[in-house]
């Protein structure tokens, strides 16, 4: 009796005392791929049969001859390297995109507080009056300190800032023209994650919009994960902290964690938004189930449930 098996290093005719008898070396990792071809042709030269896999180790003891290793290093190194390509997918490209998203906010936040803080000095009123960041900025860049005054309604006499020279207000508006950047980056990076969302996970997008499904999705790291996460779980993601506080004081237990600023929880009564916390995160969990699997699109039909059941009278 003869037996043939193929490995990452070629593939091998036995006798029936497991000693090779013929070979065919894999050159590289295409070879590998086109195994099905060399076996059938040493098959038929041989009439051999598939290896038993309880008998794979007479042949590897064999195979620790030194003559082997280079081949087996070349091959296994090809190898990896095509798993690696392989394993790159839309939760790699959702979580990057996610992860860079708050990099931006975090950056973005602290050189605004900057600019705020440096332009205060020309003009401390407009930090007073406008609190909204992107505005603050556009103003910055776009307005003079003239116009500024004019739009506030304060003359430069009454104002506590200072006259600053040319050369310092240009500094501050490169400032905020960077900052500015920062903003169009985050839209763009949204419209971005809203189109890979829409492909890859739609039923969680419609049901949760692009906020807290990127934020849910986030969390678990892969589709795979939150699918498998019971819908308890879901309801929690975000408040680890507070639960971790519950399980060590004693503390009273979070009831919601991320899902808390959706706008059904958001309306609900007080003393319902548990309630509805814990409908909402059964619905989240089947909607990412279905995008797991490819199934149908329900996320409107579940949303629409949610908007009837707990529509306020």
């Amino acid at each position: 009796m003869k037996y043939i098996h193929s490995n990452l290093i070629g593939t091998f005719v036995l006798n029936k005392d497991f000693n090779i008898l013929d070979e065919h070396l894999f050159k590289n990792i295409k070879d590998y791929d086109g195994k099905d071809k060399i076996e059938k042709k040493l098959m038929k030269k041989h009439k051999a049969k598939e290896l038993d896999k309880k008998d794979v180790k007479n042949l590897q003891e064999q195979l620790k001859d030194k003559k082997y290793f280079r081949q087996f290093y070349q091959n296994n190194f090809e190898q990896t390297v095509q798993d690696i390509k392989k394993s790159i997918s839309k939760d790699d490209l959702i979580n990057q995109t996610i992860a860079n998203i708050n990099d931006i906010d975090k950056t973005t936040n602290i050189l605004v507080k900057r600019l705020r803080d440096w332009f205060k000095l020309s003009l401390p009123e407009l930090d007073k009056m406008i609190s909204d960041h992107e505005t603050f900025t556009d103003l910055v860049i776009n307005k003079s300190k003239k116009e500024l005054l004019k739009e506030l309604g304060i003359t430069s006499e009454n104002s506590m800032g200072t006259e600053l020279k040319e050369e310092d207000l240009e500094e501050i508006t490169e400032l905020a023209k960077s900052v500015d950047l920062l903003y169009k980056l985050r839209k763009k990076h949204e419209i971005y994650l809203k189109n890979l969302m829409e492909e890859f996970c739609p039923n969680l997008l419609e049901l949760c919009g692009i906020t807290i499904g990127a934020k849910l999705f986030g969390h678990a790291k892969s589709l795979k994960r939150l699918a498998l996460l019971p819908a308890s779980t879901v309801q929690l993601l975000g408040a680890e902290k507070a639960l971790f506080r519950h399980i060590k004081t004693g503390a009273p237990s979070p009831k919601y964690g991320i899902i808390f600023t959706h706008q059904l929880v958001q309306k609900a009564r007080r003393k319902e938004q548990g309630i509805v916390a814990r409908t909402l995160a059964n619905k989240i969990s089947l909607a990412v189930r279905v995008d797991f699997f490819k199934g149908e699109p329900i996320g409107k039909k579940l949303r629409k449930e949610l908007e009837d059941k707990f529509k306020r009278k």
